[in-house]
């Protein structure tokens, strides 16, 4: 056994990883072993000459759609190593990926990712293989590689061990309801703006209490459904 966090990946194009995971904190976790990464190709399931994974809707229409078995076979064989793992399929239906959600994932032993293609994945095996879809935003992609990439990015930076400072990740957008308040550094003058003076008088009360009022005020303008939310639980200070 492993004390690493684990991705498992199904894939038709296992070559696309660890891409950008494999530089800057991620790519730095990935080699002190904080995290793993396995990268299968979906077409080592399949069973024809030409390993095919896909064939056409049933119904009619346009495109392709990913097999249950071949699905089903790879995602058999990833639990066979990670049991308790979710298995998460990255797709526009699924439900909006939430910082709530990020920490829970991380807070596990890993996830097992499903990048769909073409049209999609028989519903059957996301029913028989109890698979939770996630959607990464309201827009589309051509496969689930770069959402699968998002995922691990917000959960690996929140492995311990991964960040520099742990009060880093406590201040960032969406941590406590509310977005981030500006964020400033030298020079103190910037084409004619400077940094706001409570920033730097040194009274750190005042600077707390600065960075809450801006971030609420951020939040109230900028995203009315978290703010909403946010006031709905309580937790605003006045």
């Amino acid at each position: 056994m492993t004390d690493s966090w684990q991705a498992h990946l199904l894939t038709l194009f296992p070559d696309m990883f660890p891409g950008p995971l494999g530089v800057s904190l991620a790519g730095r976790a990935l080699q002190k072993g904080i995290w793993s990464l396995d990268a299968k190709n979906l077409r080592d399931f399949a069973s024809d000459k030409h390993r095919s994974v896909d064939d056409a809707p049933a119904g009619g229409g346009p495109g392709m759609v990913m097999r249950a078995d071949i699905v089903a076979a790879g995602i058999d064989d990833a639990r066979a190593r990670l049991h308790d793992a979710p298995v998460i399929y990255l797709t526009p239906r699924g439900a909006p990926l939430t910082q709530a959600r990020v920490h829970e994932l991380a807070n596990g032993a890993g996830a097992i990712l499903l990048c769909g293609r073409f049209e999609g994945v028989d519903e059957r095996v996301i029913e028989a293989r109890d698979i939770e879809e996630i959607s990464i935003g309201d827009y589309v992609l051509a496969g689930g590689e770069i959402a699968a990439m998002v995922l691990l990015e917000a959960i690996v930076r929140l492995l311990p061990g991964v960040m520099g400072s742990a009060q880093s990740g406590l201040d960032e957008s969406f941590e406590g309801g509310l977005l981030e308040y500006p964020l400033y550094t030298r020079p103190q003058d910037f084409e004619g703006r400077a940094i706001p003076d409570v920033l730097t008088s040194g009274d750190h009360g005042k600077v707390s209490a600065w960075r809450r009022a801006e971030a609420e005020i951020a939040t109230r303008l900028r995203r009315p459904d978290l703010w909403a939310a946010y006031k709905a639980r309580g937790t605003r200070e006045e």
